[in-house]
């Protein structure tokens, strides 16, 4: 049988079913309808059906299979949902409403083939227009897919008793590891203290001016994560290629001065000390995509392959001004917002933080940043979950073979955090290793 000829994937026993049990007991329409749409059901008397149900719901009549006739009489519906005789059928089908649920995720898992055999064929014909770039097809593609993914996401309300014993369980283990954290460790002693690590499902702003350090924090933290606690990291570089991003961390690891990895002004002795730096970072899970201006959605492709086929645990984007949106005709500050609110959403999907570094306004050159200066502050303010600014002062010129490595007092200002304490922690930064460290280190 030629593939047009099938008939789309479909079960009426379930949807008779889903309304059978919706007609037993009214107080499942409410409970269906937060992700049950007519669109799901095959049987075109079943959409007409469960539309009055819903009509009938909102305008807070008791409803039953007499109030449901009458209402699709009085919108001239009835021989279109199949008469009396099918509606009094369907109660007939279900002895209990106590497994709607059941019913209804068979009704969706139905309505999600038919619909990837009909984004099938979009995409077929698509393919075949030669007046479209390969790229917008895929990227059409991607969305559809997508869309069709959130299809079973469903809004809950929860009792207490659904959420007590998890967040005893939490806190009983946090009393058995005193001196571990609930996220992922940055490195740095204070910030830790203050934010028990990075959480899952959280997205953390990074703000700071031009050259103050944005990316040498990223890489310090993600050297301490990925490279000394093997934890599986991802890296978005807009900015810089993979293989500046090596050196960096090479530089840190090794401590060897950037700027003699650059010139190859190395000594003997370099070599087996970055030998053995390299070693360290060989095998690290530590995951780079380095692709300029990248769009947002192929960041979220990306970043949702990494979580499920390398298991990532925190992810961090160099930097959210350089993220190209998917709308380049919207205003500068939708696009923004629209990236800003992409991301927290990525977070939230993924369950895992999401570092993202961001400039600062002009004005904050030579002053201590605040929220309202980054850039689109408006949008990447509110749907951050944190804000760490880096004040200090500014890197001093260091001449080519300069082995002095310099130490520059920086302080990072957590400016928000919403659930926990804001305040200051003092770092040192490294500026040959383009590293920051615990002030403690230094003074061992």
């Amino acid at each position: 049988m030629d593939l047009k000829d099938k008939i789309p994937p479909h079960n009426l026993d379930a949807e008779q079913a889903t309304l059978g049990a919706m007609l037993l007991d009214w107080n499942s329409v409410d409970e269906v309808v937060a992700y049950l749409h007519a669109a799901h059901f095959y049987d075109t008397r079943n959409q007409v059906i469960f539309d009055s149900m819903v009509r009938l719901s909102e305008s807070s009549v008791k409803g039953d299979m007499v109030t449901l006739i009458d209402d699709l009489s009085k919108s001239g519906k009835l021989e279109e949902a199949g008469g009396i005789s099918y509606i009094s059928s369907l109660t007939d089908t279900v002895p209990t409403s106590a497994n709607i649920d059941y019913y209804a995720k068979i009704v969706i898992d139905q309505a999600v083939r038919r619909n990837l055999i009909k984004i099938s064929a979009e995409i077929k014909a698509s393919s075949f227009d030669e007046t479209q770039p390969s790229r917008r097809i895929l990227e059409d593609a991607e969305q559809k897919i997508f869309k069709l993914t959130d299809v079973n996401a469903t809004s809950k309300i929860f009792e207490m008793k659904d959420l007590i014993p998890p967040a005893i369980q939490l806190i009983d283990v946090r009393y058995k590891n005193k001196n571990s954290y609930s996220g992922i460790p940055s490195g740095f002693t204070e910030l830790d203290s203050m934010t028990s690590g990075f959480q899952n499902s959280e997205m953390i702003i990074v703000g700071a001016r031009p050259s103050m350090g944005k990316t040498a924090l990223a890489l310090s933290m993600m050297q301490y994560i990925a490279v000394e606690k093997r934890i599986p990291c991802g890296f978005f570089s807009l900015e810089m290629s993979g293989g500046q991003i090596i050196q960096r961390l090479l530089s840190q690891v090794a401590r060897i001065p950037s700027t003699k990895l650059r010139s190859g002004m190395l000594k003997m002795q370099d070599f087996t000390t970055l030998q053995t730096a390299a070693g360290m970072c060989y095998d690290a899970p530590l995951y780079i995509v380095d692709t300029p201006n990248m769009k947002l959605l192929d960041l979220r492709t990306m970043a949702r392959r990494m979580k499920s086929l390398l298991d990532v645990k925190i992810i961090f984007i160099d930097y959210i001004g350089l993220i190209t949106s998917e709308n380049p005709d919207a205003a500068l500050f939708e696009q923004q917002s629209a990236i800003s609110k992409s991301l927290k959403s990525l977070a939230r999907e993924l369950e895992i933080p999401i570092v993202v570094l961001c400039q600062v306004a002009r004005d904050a050159e030579g002053n201590e940043p605040n929220l309202a200066q980054l850039r689109g502050s408006g949008s990447i303010e509110q749907d951050a979950d944190m804000v760490i600014f880096i004040h200090g002062e500014r890197r001093k010129t260091q001449q080519e073979g300069d082995e002095n490595p310099g130490v520059l007092d920086r302080k990072l200002i957590v400016a928000k955090q919403r659930n926990g304490p804001i305040g200051d922690v003092e770092l040192l930064f490294l500026p040959s290793y383009t590293k920051f460290e615990n002030k403690s280190r230094q003074q061992e």
